[in-house]
């Protein structure tokens, strides 16, 4: 049965626009031909239909004309007003039209007489985007003493910079989730969880959410800056009736639950904070959360606790399509990680364990050369690839997290991460 729960209206506005909307939140649609525009619409809705596990039933209105359109979570689609077969979105055919009350993509009739420059001629008349200018090193300075009249293109440094930062703003199909994970405490599970948030918020406009997915007490929320609320999880968990509707919430209704972080562009939701609570965070419980943020947040950084027999602990595994190994250049720490690994092996993660990304941090300013060089040809054979974040006296503290404090070969090692994991995504 097509979902009753919320029943989107699109209305086409032109052979490239149109205005899809859910209750009170709208989306404007704009495509460079119909056939983009049609094939638009349908992932609108597909991402709604897949968050709710069901398909949803579109109203089309074009014109004086209306008509259904049910949409599956695969992109698969009917028209059961005119008792058409389920089909999926044409990926190259002649141009079609705009959908039409026909149910149908109807074709564009010929043109006649001499052909007519439409838009799509105007935008490819544009000249091409100005290529990158050096703002550093040598390249910056000459650009900065004339004023810009000679600039040069950026160096090697400053162009690798650039490519990172241009695969952590890569587009997403739809919601992803990386996992952060080491079951011993001062691993750096949590500085890692708000510096790969930040670093994701920060080149992608915000949409990213750090959670503290500890069964019960986490220490997240406590290096994240403060805001005006101390909810957690467990209140959100309490309330989350009032995000069953989508047509009827926002992500600005979350802002009562999530913990701003204004300046890195990316929510925190911390875990249970009362001591005296003997509420916990099960599977269930992290599952139900999941499934509704995954409908407001493009990029979710799941922090863990210390105890993988969890069941909220083995449920964020399992439900993430990126894990992270995150481990200081120590010893028992390492043997920790690598311990860790072999039991998800043993689980049967063992695909999720060859895909991983390792990150080793340095304790100390000098990390110990020969054990940084065992680790990592230990995880280079046993994650995808190994990568390294050098120490930071800004982090040392485990105060809340000053991300202008932070050293330039801090930030560029995380961007290297952010960059390899999007990329992964």
């Amino acid at each position: 049965m097509p979902s009753t729960a919320a029943e989107p209206i699109v209305t086409i506005l032109s052979g490239t626009s149109a205005e899809v909307r859910f209750g009170a939140d709208v989306d404007e649609i704009a495509a460079s031909d119909s056939r983009a525009l049609n094939n638009r619409i349908i992932e609108s809705i597909r991402l709604r239909a897949a968050a709710v596990g069901e398909p949803i039933t579109a109203t089309i209105i074009e014109g004086s004309s209306q008509y259904l359109l049910v949409v599956n979570p695969d992109g698969t689609f009917t028209e059961p007003n005119v008792g058409a077969a389920t089909r999926t979105p044409p990926a190259s055919a002649p141009e079609p039209g705009p959908l039409t009350a026909a149910g149908a993509v109807q074709q564009q009739a010929a043109p006649t007489g001499p052909r007519k420059p439409t838009v799509n001629d105007l935008l490819a008349s544009r000249s091409q985007p100005p290529l990158d200018r050096a703002t550093i090193g040598w390249q910056g300075a000459i650009r900065r003493l004339t004023g810009g009249r000679i600039a040069p293109r950026p160096g090697r440094r400053e162009r690798s910079r650039l490519e990172r930062e241009r695969a952590v703003q890569t587009r997403l199909d739809g919601s992803r989730t990386i996992v952060i994970l080491n079951p011993k405490g001062g691993a750096h599970k949590t500085t890692s969880t708000l510096m790969l948030a930040a670093t994701l918020g920060a080149l992608r406009g915000g949409s990213t959410l750090a959670w503290d997915n500890n069964e019960t007490r986490g220490t997240l929320g406590w290096r994240a800056q403060s805001t005006p609320h101390h909810r957690t999880a467990v209140d959100l968990l309490a309330n989350l009736d009032q995000f069953a509707d989508m047509s009827r919430s926002s992500l600005a209704q979350l802002d009562t639950y999530v913990r701003t972080q204004v300046d890195a562009r990316f929510d925190v939701l911390a875990s249970d904070e009362d001591a005296a609570a003997s509420s916990t965070i099960d599977a269930d419980a992290f599952n139900r959360l999941h499934t509704m943020l995954s409908r407001y947040y493009r990029l979710i950084v799941v922090d863990t606790g210390n105890n993988m027999r969890a069941s909220n602990w083995v449920a964020a595994v399992a439900a993430a399509d990126q894990l992270v190994i995150v481990s200081t250049i120590r010893e028992d720490t390492a043997a920790s990680a690598a311990w860790l690994l072999d039991g998800l092996r043993e689980k049967g993660f063992g695909k999720k364990i060859d895909d991983a990304v390792t990150v080793l941090t340095s304790p100390s300013a000098k990390a110990e050369r020969r054990l940084r060089a065992r680790l990592e040809s230990h995880f280079s054979q046993v994650t995808s690839t190994v990568l390294h974040v050098p120490h930071d006296p800004a982090l040392v503290d485990g105060g809340p997290v000053d991300f202008d404090a932070l050293s330039p070969e801090t930030r560029d090692a995380w961007l290297t991460v952010a960059a390899t994991l999007v990329k992964r995504l």
